[in-house]
């Protein structure tokens, strides 16, 4: 989408909507997506019982983090590693332009890392005088274009090959096809140059094992190893909650997070890195650097929202989501969109608007219903409705109580629907805010009378 972003999440839902070909890029990909879900999920005889047990283990690492990642920094640093905790943004991303103004680095490759764009490094480094190049194809991509990430699995999921063949023509010397084969062969000769020259490698961490101190990368490109083998210190970013205790537990993780997120068995490539280059070893970083960041993650260890930080970040929530389906993620206005996105931008990101963002959500529960760990979004979304409607002015909150007092008893509740019926026969539209109608087609007349007449009339 071209042109000034809107601000608010209406404003920018209004301008996609009104896009079909960003719609039916959306549709194509999130319904290969979901299809892709069930089926690596029926090759599971225990599917439910994995996910009642990943959400136990996540409840139980989440109620002891700090203690977890203690003994995940101590192991870090036994590994011969170098443990930096974050507060926040600006901590994150001061240390890690001092590694790089330390090492001398110019040069910067990077793997997908929703942190480190929660966090804005690459406007950072770039600053700092350090040319960073996204190195996931997606994201690669999304850089050539100046844009930002749609998806947190398939960044560029809003783009049609056709999109993306004018996007990366703006890098090549020669006349692009959009066959997808033929691209991918052209972004890896330019982005394998770019490994090859890189002073420092920069990656999020899907999962860190506390036990052994390592960091765990799951892709299906390469291109994270090739980020964290070649260039001579390797920074990985972290949210703090992404951790487990033992291998065990990630076995049970890794059971559900590549079928969730992109319906695979398991992932082309599983990276499990432990510290730096050991003697003997011929490749591997010099430096191993683990920044581990809150940012506004502490807050959340106590309250209400404490489940959102079980999430392991697999998307399969966005694509299941029938808002997140029709507006795609620029609309939620942040780094996390759909469902979760909804939840943790509120609570995470200083975006102006984001209040909105708990009603994008019709409630009807398919997010929880695919969560790998069973994470109740539609009772967190709830709750930030409960906390906005606590926020809300006199008047609000008044027409509010009215309406929840007169739909108690059943007395007024009929007079209310009978009233509003009425007048939705001779004027449809007038019992219904107009962004309502202007997508809608109002009967005039509910077919066959209402429902509690036809039930007592013993038709239904």
């Amino acid at each position: 989408m071209s042109g000034a972003v809107p601000v608010g999440f209406r404003a920018r839902a209004e301008r996609a909507t009104a896009d079909a070909h960003l719609r039916g890029v959306l549709h194509n990909v999130t319904d290969r997506l979901i299809d892709a879900r069930r089926v690596s999920q029926g090759h599971l005889d225990n599917s439910e019982e994995l996910r009642r047990a990943a959400r136990s283990m996540r409840d139980d690492i989440i109620r002891r983090l700090p203690d977890v990642l203690d003994r995940l920094a101590t192991n870090v640093e036994a590994n011969g590693g170098v443990v930096y905790f974050a507060a926040d943004a600006d901590e994150a991303n001061a240390y890690i332009a001092s590694v790089a103004r330390r090492i001398g680095a110019r040069s910067a490759v990077k793997g997908k890392s929703m942190a480190t764009e929660e966090t804005g490094l690459n406007e950072h480094l770039a600053a700092a005088g350090v040319d960073v190049v996204e190195t996931d194809l997606g994201e690669w991509i999304l850089q050539v274009g100046g844009d930002t990430p749609s998806h947190i699995v398939a960044p560029a999921i809003h783009l049609s090959r056709g999109d993306v063949r004018d996007l990366l023509q703006r890098v090549s010397d020669g006349e692009l096809t959009d066959v997808p084969e033929e691209l991918c062969a052209f972004a890896r000769a330019v982005l394998r140059e770019r490994f090859l020259r890189a002073d420092l490698g920069i990656t999020g961490c899907n999962v860190a094992v506390a036990e052994t101190g390592s960091i765990v990368l799951v892709e299906n490109e390469g291109n994270g190893r090739m980020s964290t083998s070649l260039p001579r210190v390797h920074v990985a970013v972290m949210g703090m909650e992404r951790v487990v205790e033992t291998w065990e537990q990630l076995d049970l993780i890794m059971a559900l997070l590549p079928r969730a997120a992109t319906g695979q068995d398991i992932s082309v490539y599983v990276n499990q890195i432990t510290g730096p280059r050991r003697v003997g070893e011929v490749d591997g970083p010099d430096e191993f650097h683990l920044v581990i960041l809150d940012n506004g993650r502490s807050d959340l260890l106590a309250g209400p929202f404490r489940e959102m930080l079980n999430c392991i970040r697999c998307g399969a929530c966005l694509n299941t989501c029938p808002v997140y389906r029709q507006v795609g993620g620029h609309s939620y206005g942040w780094v996390y969109s759909g469902p979760m996105g909804a939840v943790l931008t509120p609570l995470l990101g200083d975006v102006e608007g984001s209040g909105e963002l708990a009603g994008a959500s019709t409630l009807c529960g398919a997010c929880h219903e695919v969560c790998p760990v069973q994470i109740p979004l539609q009772d967190l979304l709830l709750a930030l409705r409960r906390r906005s409607a606590a926020d809300a002015d006199l008047g609000e909150r008044t027409a509010w109580r009215a309406w929840a007092e007169a739909w108690s008893r059943p007395s007024t509740y009929r007079a209310t629907t009978w009233a509003a019926g009425a007048v939705g026969r001779v004027l449809p539209e007038a019992v219904f805010p107009d962004a309502w109608t202007d997508g809608r087609v109002v009967p005039r007349r509910p077919a066959g009378g209402s429902f509690r007449r036809r039930l007592r009339s013993g038709s239904v």
